[in-house]
């Protein structure tokens, strides 16, 4: 069959890696066409645009950046035309994918949704835009399914694809991970400051502020794969080391991190490595978003998934140096730290095992 996939972010564009390796187990004659990444283009077929172009983050940028979105949906619709695919494939990233579900249904084409947009915490509205135009919901997290339900739309829950990835690592040699990459010999505290270049300046002067109080550590970045390497050298000196593309393998040897609200503390959690959340948008991004965004208690999937504070989240003008200071001081010297461990095994059984790439592909290479 000919599948057309489209995932707008980093975090998509792994999980639709996996799902392709899956999908080519099921179905020999699999042919991709996609808009993703480098993981993506490793699996085979044809990268149709990076996510690196598609990626806007806040109220804000979208709106600068609107001009460019639009075109984008246009460009898609009429690849999708001349690709003709058997099913398509969306990853996440709705206000892109929802107008192509909508278009593509139109011209008979099957629409899959894999990894759910968070519409249980805001525009709850666009359920009614998967019941009219998607065929197949695939969900990975527990409490989606009885959110969908509640909306009269049957999902398949297929478990969460980071489990995949992370249960096929390869044990990591911490003194050798340090070695290769000019690291020293104090322990590790990993910045995870996330993917986009604004995003990362703002996060990083905040986090690096704190590193006078913890002379015994050395703070590590990982690298955006998104973005250039020259990008990070204004951060880096003596005191603080930068990796590129090792995030796993950076957190597997660090002690504690300081991570960016997103994905990425759902993988932290994964590789068992305590952290502090952390997030501060743009003003005006931020009032809104706290308008829009309905009974939701916590922004961490972490602490949304366990429906209770597992993780410290600093948010906004909660932010500070002193939090961060206090806050990574008890994930790294009290009994905080050993609760938020104990607490990682609980949140690793309600993610249902590992098996969703394949559960998923399933699904799809079946669906009629």
């Amino acid at each position: 069959m000919k599948y057309y996939i489209i995932a707008g972010e980093a975090s998509g564009d792994l999980h639709a890696s996996n799902l392709m390796k899956a999908i080519k187990k099921k179905d020999q004659n699999a042919d991709f066409r996609f808009w993703g990444g480098d993981l993506m283009q490793k699996q085979g077929g044809t990268l149709a645009k990076h996510y690196r172009d598609l990626a806007f983050m806040g109220f804000l940028e979208v709106v600068q950046n609107l001009k460019t979105i639009l075109n984008n949906i246009k460009v898609c619709k009429k690849d999708i035309q001349e690709y003709k695919p058997d099913v398509l494939i969306l990853v996440d990233y709705p206000g892109f994918n929802l107008r192509i579900a909508k278009f593509a249904k139109e011209l008979g084409i099957k629409v899959i949704y894999y990894i759910s947009p968070q519409l249980w915490a805001w525009k709850e509205g666009r359920v009614e835009t998967i019941r009219n135009y998607v065929d197949e919901m695939l969900v990975i997290l527990p409490f989606e399914k009885d959110f969908y339900k509640k909306h009269d739309v049957e999902t398949h829950f297929v478990g969460h694809p980071l489990l995949d990835a992370i249960e096929g690592l390869k044990p990591v040699d911490i003194q050798e991970f340090k070695s290769e990459n000019n690291l020293n010999e104090k322990e590790i505290i990993a910045l995870l400051p996330g993917s986009r270049k604004q995003e990362v300046t703002k996060m990083l002067e905040l986090m690096l502020s704190v590193r006078s109080y913890f002379a015994d550590y050395q703070f590590v970045i990982a690298g955006a794969p998104s973005l250039e390497k020259d990008f990070y050298e204004q951060f880096v000196d003596a005191d603080v080391h930068f990796v590129s593309n090792k995030t796993y393998d950076l957190l597997r040897s660090s002690k504690a991190a300081l991570v960016t609200s997103g994905t990425a503390t759902l993988e932290t959690a994964l590789l068992n490595i305590p952290e502090v959340v952390c997030y501060r948008g743009s003003r005006i991004s931020y009032e809104i978003g706290k308008r829009l965004i309905k009974n939701i208690k916590y922004i961490s999937l972490v602490n949304l998934i366990m429906d209770k504070e597992v993780v410290t989240e600093l948010i906004q003008n909660d932010l500070t140096k002193d939090n961060l200071v206090k806050e990574l001081n008890k994930i790294l010297n009290t009994e905080k730290r050993n609760q938020v461990l104990n607490d990682y095994e609980i949140l690793r059984s309600k993610l249902g095992g590992s098996g969703a790439s394949n559960n998923a592909a399933e699904i799809i290479v079946n669906a009629k």
